[in-house]
């Protein structure tokens, strides 16, 4: 059983990054997908995709790299565990990179990027921070 299914999916895609890999299959799920579809809009990854071959739906992510081989995402950590929440009233959506990184939230509306979050005067809790 495995206790965080999110981190899970962010040190697959860590560790994918770091051995160069050109994807990452992942156990799907609706969450997962919401945060593949961000990290599709933000630019950070090529493509996502769900294959639902077997009994498990998987998850299929496409990353991305620049023109010297680098990966375009540089960095993700876990702020809310199921041990410790970490939520964020509207006035308190957090920055990530002085704005240059991404900031995934579940708010109420849906999950969202910290500026959608604040453009929509909503907070929620914080899942991860990308940059």
């Amino acid at each position: 059983m495995m206790t965080d299914p999110i981190a899970d999916m962010l040190t697959r895609i860590r560790n994918a990054l770091m051995a160069r890999h050109r994807q990452v299959l992942v156990p799907s799920s609706k969450m997962k997908v919401a945060i593949a579809r961000i990290l599709k809009q933000e630019g950070f990854i090529r493509h996502f995709d769900v294959s639902k071959q077997g009994a498990q739906p998987m998850l299929r992510i496409i990353l991305k790299y620049d023109d010297n081989g680098a990966p375009v995402l540089r960095g993700l950590k876990r702020m809310s565990k199921p041990g410790r929440r970490i939520y964020a009233n509207r006035q308190g959506v957090p920055r990530v990179q002085s704005g240059l990184g991404v900031a995934i939230l579940s708010t109420s509306r849906g999950v969202m990027t910290d500026r959608q979050a604040r453009q929509l005067g909503v907070g929620g809790e914080v899942i991860c921070y990308i940059w």
